[in-house]
């Protein structure tokens, strides 16, 4: 008969204990251990630009000024990973040379796409190789009639594509702002450029 009565005491204790105990998981910090590898910073930086892009896509050229421009104001790395679509008939082969001129040096190469972005109106599939050639030359780099024999480069690129994919693209260009924080928001998604700068510093403030 006791313990009749003391049951529903028991029970009643027992799902107080339950929900106190969810209220402090609901309160605890949420730790970002399930962030992507592409969505962090790279070693040694807190915050950094990060940006999956198309070298024949019109929009990826109007924002890389801008992108370049807000790197050097606050002084953070942006880390550019290829995304070329299928539509765009010379994009795949751009950012192959532009893998080219990494090998040479990752300046030359971003010195290749800002180029290549501002001329896009200009460069067609059969003439690619031509600028890509003048390009070397007034960088005084030798430019093989194959660039990518074995397929390596062209394996780059679609190894950044794969992840791309993995994160759901859908567009190009798909801006982040990211950071190193292990709680909270580690990185948001910028989809209005004019924002970029504002988002930059509510990133380093958090």
């Amino acid at each position: 008969m006791r313990i009749q009565l003391l049951l529903p005491r028991l029970v009643s204790l027992l799902l107080a204990s339950l929900v106190l105990a969810c209220l402090v998981l609901l309160c605890l910090p949420a730790f970002a251990e399930d962030v992507p590898e592409a969505l962090r910073p790279p070693k040694g930086a807190q915050v950094a630009i990060v940006v999956f892009e198309d070298m024949q896509c019109p929009q990826c050229g109007r924002v890389a000024p801008l992108l370049e421009q807000a790197s050097r104001t606050y002084k953070i790395p942006l880390v550019q990973h290829d995304f070329p679509l299928p539509a765009h008939n010379w994009s795949f082969e751009a950012a192959v040379l532009a893998r080219y001129f990494d090998t040479h040096s990752k300046e030359v190469g971003n010195a290749f796409r800002e180029a290549v972005f501002a001329h896009q109106l200009e460069i067609t599939p059969q003439n690619l190789q031509q600028f890509a050639a003048k390009f070397a030359t007034d960088n005084k780099i030798a430019l093989p009639f194959v660039v990518d024999p074995e397929g390596k480069l062209a394996g780059l690129v679609r190894a950044d594509k794969d992840v791309g994919v993995s994160l759901h693209i859908m567009h190009t260009p798909t801006i982040w702002v990211v950071s190193s924080k292990r709680t909270g928001r580690p990185y948001v998604e910028v989809t209005d450029t004019s924002q970029l700068y504002l988002m930059i510093d509510a990133m380093k403030k958090d």
